[in-house]
């Protein structure tokens, strides 16, 4: 086995959105990137009060730890999703979808009442694994 492989066991309920079991094999390079917001490189927030904008720079941020550690979208075997009581999971979904584009490593989806980072919405981490 050289590629990570995703499973959804017969018995689970089967969703486009996600895998329930991530096999990585041996000798891949784990990268784990800690929680992400919608802040820009000076720490200042980006589309205060909209989880669409807000999950848009968290992508965004994402792929920039991702690219930092030489590895793509199609490398995370697992998500965290924080997101705030109260916020549209569609909108912040409908983001989080366009960028990783069908990749359907597992994933968890959290609803909290709030975050560090004052008026952040969604806050997103992963763990990739590398075989190049």
């Amino acid at each position: 086995m050289d590629t990570i492989t995703l499973l959804r066991p017969e018995g689970l309920v089967t969703s486009p959105a996600f895998s329930h079991v991530a096999v990585v094999p041996p000798g891949a390079t784990t990268v784990y990137i800690g929680g992400q917001n919608a802040v820009d490189a000076d720490g200042r927030l980006i589309g205060a009060g909209d989880a669409a904008a807000q999950t848009r720079r968290v992508m965004e941020n994402l792929l920039v730890a991702l690219r930092a550690a030489d590895a793509r979208v199609a490398d995370i075997v697992s998500m965290t999703i924080l997101v705030v009581d109260g916020v549209d999971l569609g909108a912040a979904y409908a983001e989080a979808a366009a960028v990783l584009d069908g990749a359907v490593s597992t994933v968890t989806v959290a609803r909290v009442a709030g975050l560090a980072v004052p008026g952040a919405l969604v806050e997103v981490n992963a763990v990739a694994a590398v075989m190049r």
